[in-house]
């Protein structure tokens, strides 16, 4: 059903039926697209805010992404249709719109290509899909091959959706001279002054041929007829008829037809993308299908491969071998291409949440950190002088706080110290702190250290008089938003949360020598730690938050959402919890909360609205932030268990973030094994025959804070102001494991091994035995062999 190929390249699914929503994704940095088996897409690209080219057949929300995306006959597509001329046999490949079940399939996802193969009556098509490294348009690839005995007479028809594209003015035709379908919409738009902008909107969507087509199609409803999209009228006759779209729904079909022999294939090619204008479609034309470049390459060919080094520019600095090949996997050649997309797209945003932008480049830290660096130099530059930090980061001079980041929200101070320390740990780059950065309500500039110092005094300030963080109307949690609206109502969460920022920032100043701000923070942690103490331990567990009206909630008397992951797992971070409190809590987690599929967000979930709490509790009962395995959560406890020592718990519910390799795991969650998604739905015990379902959205701050789990954790291979940090924490039914950890330009090949001739671990390197669990004066470009002995 599910196989990684030998080269680790690609995960391969022999059926479009058993995980129908199975799916890929590719990028670049101006658009996005998410094709699953049977061949449905979501694509989008900015202009500067997210568009469309290829739309649904009525209006749609085209500003984020949705989870659990739904498919449906007319959901936007890329097939093709295949007509045998003698017999009028029909199928279509992927597998949508016909439906018919293919002798041979596969759907293959690859890093920078995804593509399938079917196979029926002898007739085998091959599609592929790859995208430029800048432009915004897909490369597709359709290769007909003959495999039987005798000479076939073909009529393959590239049906590519164009959508309802305006309600103001909508049309299409195939322009000959181009050799394209052009379609052409105007954006809806009501106020004068933003025909300036949409004027010059790529409003245009065509699919360019490399080879003349016979015929086509350009009118929706005429190419359906009564027969509909599993078997359209269209194709009953022998050629389609030529039509246009006029103020009707586009769409973009073509016709080829061939005569193949015995064993003979025919390749063609096609572009599909939004333009300005005519005239850009022609330079696309000229550019990718007649001009040739010094190697002799077209630049359709030269595109597809300067995009395979793109992305493969987006390598991790790990590489491991473990008893675990799933695992391997997944480290290997997944998580840092969905750690990449995130840090190369901002998730395709022009102000995107400020503790998204902060935690995103926190896993950029690991791949390009001068794109880190960069990026919470930025974050800063838009700081308010009084420390706080805003609800979004804008990365483009025409973007606006939009939608959720016009919500107050109070924890994006805390993520500062916390996803700077990654960089710091990664580069050693203490010279940051020195940087001096504007402000966004001042010409007066600060120095980093500065304006760390300001925002986490600005957490300091917002406290109501016990010391409890105000949540305004969020936290982490987006849809928190009635606990705190009336300015009284505190976060727990947020208030531990800010425990560990203190702390974290008070080894950030200390090893950068200010041993007096340092001792400020660490200070304030441990009176921050005993207010959550004081108010939020409920004798088991922490709450979750404390009311506008004064009532704790996440707490045992609680009938729906009785306890929250995430004040369990940052009291571990920032020690709150002492040794007794941290036993309970652990206990309270694996009986409430732990499923098959992780570690849920909330339980039990709630089933009705909670008006002092707020819409979270409107979502579906085990979906999103009402009781989900919610992965960004989920891996913050991971961590939290590895950084208390919790081995065999931490790498239990890591390894369940990653579906299968057992069958009914995969088909339960319904995705492959090529990224993490942002949840799995919950409510185990109380609807377990959904449980573990996967959102399919790729969009996360998952991403690096598993790898954080992976490196520091698991492999206990941290960076140090004085080296690396050797403390592996390995499960112990491992007796050995190999890593290869790129670091501050060296390279490091790490065999770990249970040994029963030692008591304490060992370290050697390049031979030697060294003293203690830190590997110093690493110089660049070396290379060393470093080997672990660990007791049995």
């Amino acid at each position: 059903m599910i196989k990684v190929t030998e080269d680790n390249q690609y995960v391969e699914l022999t059926s479009p039926t058993i995980l129908p929503k199975a799916s890929g994704f590719l990028w670049n940095e101006k658009m996005m697209i998410h094709v699953n088996c049977r061949g449905y897409a979501v694509a989008q690209f900015m202009q500067p805010e997210p568009a469309k080219y290829s739309y649904a057949p009525n209006l749609e929300a085209k500003t984020f992404m949705q989870p659990e995306q739904p498919y449906y006959a007319h959901h936007p597509g890329r097939f093709v249709y295949i007509k045998d001329e003698e017999s009028g046999e029909l199928f279509s490949a992927p597998y949508e719109p016909v439906r018919k079940q293919a002798d041979e399939y596969t759907f293959a996802v690859g890093k920078n290509d995804i593509h399938w193969r079917v196979v029926q009556d002898d007739i085998c098509i091959e599609m592929s899909l790859r995208l430029p490294k800048e432009e915004v348009m897909e490369l597709w690839r359709v290769r007909v091959t003959n495999l039987s005995s005798r000479k076939r007479k073909l009529s393959i028809y590239p049906y590519f959706t164009v959508g309802y594209m305006s309600w103001m003015n909508q049309s299409g035709s195939y322009v000959e001279n181009l050799q394209s379908i052009v379609c052409s919409a105007i954006t809806p738009y009501q106020k004068y002054q933003d025909y300036s902008k949409i004027k010059n909107y790529k409003d245009k969507t065509y699919l360019l041929a490399e080879h003349k087509p016979v015929s086509w199609e350009v009118n929706q409803e005429s190419f359906e007829g009564e027969g509909g999209l599993h078997a359209p009228s269209a194709l009953q006759a022998d050629t389609l008829r030529g039509g246009d779209a006029l103020y009707e729904t586009p769409v973009a079909v073509l016709q080829y037809r061939l005569e193949l022999d015995a064993g003979a294939e025919q390749e063609y090619r096609f572009v599909f993308g939004p333009a300005h204008d005519e005239e850009e479609i022609e330079r696309i034309r000229q550019h990718y299908f007649l001009k040739k470049n010094e190697n002799g390459q077209d630049g359709f060919t030269a595109a597809e491969q300067e995009y395979a080094d793109y992305v493969a520019a987006g390598q991790g600095n790990i590489q491991i071998e473990t008893p675990d090949g799933w695992l391997d996997n997944i480290v290997n050649h997944w998580l840092p291409r969905q750690m990449y997309y995130h840090g190369k797209t901002n998730r395709l945003s022009t102000d995107p949440q400020t503790r998204n932008y902060l935690q995103d480049n926190m896993g950029m830290s690991y791949i390009q950190p001068q794109i880190a660096r960069a990026a919470f130099l930025t974050a800063m530059s838009q700081q308010q002088i009084s420390g706080a930090m805003p609800d979004g980061i804008i990365l483009h001079p025409d973007a606006e706080l939009k939608y959720i980041n016009q919500i107050p929200h109070t924890d994006h101070c805390i993520w500062l110290p916390v996803c700077l320390k990654t960089y710091l740990d990664e580069t050693n780059d203490y010279s940051i702190l020195e940087e001096r950065v504007s402000f966004a309500d001042s010409e007066q500039q600060a120095s980093v250290l500065e304006h760390m110092n300001l925002a986490m005094r600005w957490l300091i300030h917002e406290r109501d008089g016990r010391g409890l963080n105000y949540i305004n109307q969020g936290d982490w949690c987006d849809p928190m938003n009635m606990v705190g609206y009336k300015g009284i109502g505190v976060s727990g969460w947020l208030t531990i949360a800010t425990a560990y920022a203190f702390n974290v920032w008070a080894d950030i100043a200390e090893q950068a020598g200010h041993a007096e701000v340092a001792g400020e923070f660490r200070q304030e942690a441990t009176q921050t730690n005993a207010v959550a103490n004081e108010y939020l331990w409920d004798g088991n567990w922490y709450a979750r938050g404390i009311t506008d009206d004064n009532v704790v909630f996440g707490v045992s008397t609680d009938v729906e959402g009785r306890i929250y992951i995430n004040p369990q797992s940052w009291a571990l971070m920032s020690g709150a919890a002492d040794q007794e409190k941290r036993e309970k809590l652990i206990r309270a987690v694996e009986e409430q909360l732990e499923s098959p599929y992780g570690v849920e967000k909330l339980a039990p979930s709630f089933t009705s609205m909670r008006e002092d709490v707020g819409r979270v509790t409107q979502k579906h009962p085990g979906s999103a932030e009402n009781g989900a395995v919610y992965n960004h959560a989920a891996a913050f406890y991971i961590y939290s268990l590895y950084l208390v020592g919790e081995k065999e718990r931490a790498y239990r519910l890591l390894r369940k973030m990653i579906p299968g390799p057992n069958a009914e795991d995969i088909i339960q969650r319904g995705q492959l094994p090529v990224f993490i998604p942002n949840y799995y739905r919950g409510a185990y015990r109380q609807f377990p025959r959904t449980a573990g379902r996967s959102s399919n959205l790729f969009n996360t701050g998952t991403i690096p804070w598993v790898y954080r789990c992976v490196i520091d954790g698991l492999f206990g291979l941290q960076g140090h102001p004085r080296g690396l940090l050797v403390r592996p924490q390995l499960p112990e039914d491992w007796n050995k494991a190999s890593v290869t950890r790129l670091f501050r330009g060296a390279e490091l090949h790490v065999n770990m091994e249970k040994d029963a001739s030692v008591e304490a671990m060992e370290v050697y390197v390049d031979g030697q035995r060294i003293d203690g669990d830190m590997i110093t004066d690493i110089q660049a470009g070396t290379t060393y062999d470093v080997l672990v002995k660990l007791p049995l």
